[in-house]
């Protein structure tokens, strides 16, 4: 059964409820909607720009998009990109394209326009619909874009080198076409996060979606009552496949456009949101504000939200201790997962392991785990290796790339790159990425274990570790290390507060700078060490 089927119940069954609701609190002034189904609540001086949709306007919409690709000649095995920011339209038009049998193939919003073109061929794509945020970027390449392409611009004042979707779908059926959709189709292709390199093109079949879905319901037993809040951008696997959990359950979602701590407790207030999956940097800011006395709770209706869950990257125990000072009555999960794994919860904490915190969890509903060694046997528990996943939601291949597919694709198990370890309750516990690995003076260094102590320190907001080209060590620890606002921190105060780790452990060179994160949170350190790994290379020739 495709996750299709489950907008079409809704339909049926909760046609008149809302489904979606878009917040923007950044956009106070009115402007023109076209879609006369959407209800738009007129913005004041203190209420932020709000479009909602109904679960039958949805399913309408979706299947207004599919019937005008099928007549534009798009069919099976078609692929068709979405770059566009979260919007009320993301959705629907996720949903048109898999109601055709064709792949969607969301693009992250951040790709330059070289980006755009790799991508765009990379993954063979047919059709491209993007939003008005890009029409540089998209202008910029449209002629080798356009060849054999379909461009579709989502918005007002569409660019001559594309067609309007508004105009396109006008005049299309809202009944859903008679396309079969097994469960073994072609449904989507997500790109890797670029943390490792340029991306590769993930190929999931529908039967990964649903496995997806009902694993974010199980999880956090999403139910008809709940509110959703999603903040991440809906081109990842993260935000939508936890959205996901509402559509089973047939509940509401909000998408927040802006991830100020004001905005989102305004929102979570607002809307009463009941679930929240934050980012680690925006949990932080969140207690940075409250920390300051920026933000009051009183100030806000929150009796109602009851999970706090947070994925995309290692979560530091400290954050969350600071977290339930505030809330104390909240329940909290950390989810693990990757793009080849169809996004969170093959791994995931349980609401209920609270005692656990600091580890990622144990196997998801549905999923297998083990870690292993170099040669891809069973380790002890307790010792580090390298953590694999196994279930429905792995992906079929990197698509056109046989050989990075076989490298992480072995006996139906993929090969996370993740190095973790297992205690004597069966908990995992993330040590590093198998590529961040710092080997100093023949000894491994685990850059996560490094960043989760100094975070402890009050002054601290946000720090990265990398390693840095060291003549005799090979490499040395290097932190870049973020100040909280207002403070003022030197680098003999972050040495000092270091001596707390092994003395091998301990960073040898501090540089205070921000620390670069993707849309996903997740740190850019192919950024930092290209960057500061230069600036250590010149430091020896200036010694030479």
């Amino acid at each position: 059964m495709p996750v299709t089927d489950y907008l079409e119940r809704n339909r049926k069954l909760y046609g008149d409820e809302v489904a979606l609701v878009e917040l923007n609190p950044e956009q106070k002034e009115n402007r023109r909607i076209t879609w006369k189904e959407y209800s738009l609540i007129q913005p004041t001086s203190d209420e932020p720009y709000r479009r909602e949709i109904t679960w039958r306007v949805f399913d309408e919409k979706a299947n207004r998009m599919a019937n005008m690709l099928l007549s534009r000649g798009v069919k099976k095995g078609d692929k068709v990109a979405i770059l566009m920011m979260n919007c009320l339209e993301w959705l629907p038009i996720y949903f048109g394209i898999l109601k055709t049998g064709a792949m969607a193939v969301p693009f992250n919003f951040r790709y330059s326009a070289e980006e755009i073109q790799y991508c765009a061929d990379l993954a063979e794509v047919d059709v491209l619909v993007f939003g008005p945020e890009f029409i540089g970027r998209i202008e910029s390449i449209a002629d080798k874009l356009a060849q054999n392409r379909l461009l579709i611009f989502v918005g007002e004042s569409c660019p001559t080198f594309a067609e309007s979707y508004r105009e396109l779908v006008a005049d299309c059926s809202s009944a859903a076409p008679l396309v079969r959709i097994e469960d073994d189709d072609d449904a989507a292709i997500y790109f890797s996060s670029g943390t490792t390199g340029f991306p590769k093109a993930i190929l999931h079949k529908h039967r990964s979606l649903m496995h997806a879905a009902k694993v974010e319901q199980v999880h956090h037993s999403t139910g008809r009552d709940d509110c959703f809040l999603c903040i991440p951008p809906l081109y990842h696997t993260g935000a939508k496949m936890h959205w996901m959990g509402s559509l089973v359950a047939g509940s509401r979602a909000v998408l927040l456009k802006g991830t100020k701590p004001q905005y989102i407790l305004d929102a979570v207030s607002r809307e009463h949101c009941t679930i929240v999956w934050l980012l680690v940097p925006w949990a932080q800011d969140i207690l940075d504000a409250l920390d300051r006395g920026d933000l009051k709770l009183s100030d806000y209706n929150l009796e109602q939200w009851r999970l706090m869950h947070i994925g995309a990257q290692p979560v530091p125990p400290s954050l969350i201790k600071h977290w339930k000072q505030y809330f104390p009555a909240h329940q909290y999960d950390t989810n693990y997962g990757l793009s080849e794994s169809i996004g969170p919860g093959c791994v995931h904490l349980g609401v209920e392991n609270i005692s656990k915190v600091g580890a990622i969890g144990v196997p998801g509903y549905g999923w297998q785990c083990k870690i292993v060694d170099g040669d891809g046997k069973d380790v002890a528990k307790g010792e580090c290796g390298e953590l694999c996943v196994k279930g429905p939601g792995v992906m079929e291949c990197y698509y056109n790339n046989p050989e990075a597919t076989a490298e992480v694709l072995k006996d139906g198990w993929l090969y996370t790159g993740d190095v973790a370890r297992q205690d004597d309750d069966g908990f995992i516990f993330l040590v590093d990425r198998k590529k961040d690995v710092i080997v100093s003076g023949g000894e491994n260094l685990y850059p996560v274990e490094i960043e989760n102590f100094i975070r402890k320190c009050d002054k601290v907001h946000d720090v990265a570790v990398i390693g840095l080209p060291d003549r005799r060590q090979g490499e040395i620890a290097g932190a870049i290390v973020s100040i909280k606002e207002g403070m003022t921190c030197t680098e003999d105060e972050i040495n000092e507060f270091c001596m707390g780790l092994p003395r091998y452990k301990r960073p040898r060179k501090i540089i205070f700078a921000s620390v670069p994160r993707n849309a996903t949170g997740k740190i850019e350190k192919p950024l930092l060490r290209k960057t500061y790994g230069k600036e250590r290379l010149v430091e020896f020739e200036n010694e030479g």
